[in-house]
């Protein structure tokens, strides 16, 4: 039995008070991999952002608001765990100045200021030693080719790549890549269908 940390979810970036970034992304196909990852045995951690997804009762659920939260978290927590699954979509900027209160309108145009976030599974995956990292990589085009970029920039023994049409949706549509380029595996359907795939695969290749 592995101990698996799955990131789950979106985040969100304070404009002020009341406003902030963030993205579609649901929690679904994080949930769907904590279900199949508890249903293979391996005990499991789920740092999530806001999302309105139930994860499984056996499930540990740590929820975080902004990337700066979950990447604390989940480094925290990816110390005494055997591997990550970086499922999550983190808000990938954050404004230079988040603003007290709330902006007033004064008719006039807004202009933000952003800057990058760090990167969760990059910075984790950096520093993994002998434990294994799963990335997800979401991408409008040439898929493979950037999937596989992403693999290597953040350190990562699987990454799973997908499309836009992913984003708050039921269904998904997914290849695995590994480190060399190879396509261990590739699941079309409902994402719990898919996430017992993906889990296959991680059990085959990382956890034995």
């Amino acid at each position: 039995m592995a101990r698996v940390l799955i990131t789950s979810g979106p985040t969100r970036q304070h404009i002020d008070a009341v406003r902030y970034l963030t993205n579609a992304s649901s929690g679904r196909m994080g949930r769907a991999l904590a279900e199949a990852a508890l249903a293979a045995g391996h005990g499991v951690t789920v740092v999530s952002g806001p999302v309105e997804v139930d994860y499984p009762a056996a499930a540990r659920v740590i929820p975080v608001v902004s990337t700066e939260e979950m990447l604390e978290a989940t480094a925290d927590e990816f110390q005494s765990c055997d591997g990550l699954i970086g499922a999550a979509a983190p808000c990938d900027y954050r404004p230079v100045r988040v603003e007290p209160g709330k902006i007033a309108k004064n008719g006039q145009p807004l202009e933000l200021r952003l800057v990058e976030t760090d990167d969760v599974v990059a910075t984790l995956g950096a520093a993994k030693g002998e434990r294994w990292v799963v990335g997800f990589a979401l991408e409008a085009e040439d898929h493979r080719l950037r999937a596989l970029a992403k693999l290597e920039r953040k350190h990562c023994d699987l990454m799973v790549s997908n499309g836009i049409a992913a984003m708050n949706a039921t269904d998904n549509e997914v290849e695995v890549l590994t480190p060399d380029g190879q396509i261990v595996g590739r699941f079309v359907g409902p994402k719990e269908e898919v996430a017992r795939g993906i889990l296959g695969v991680i059990g085959e290749r990382l956890i034995g």
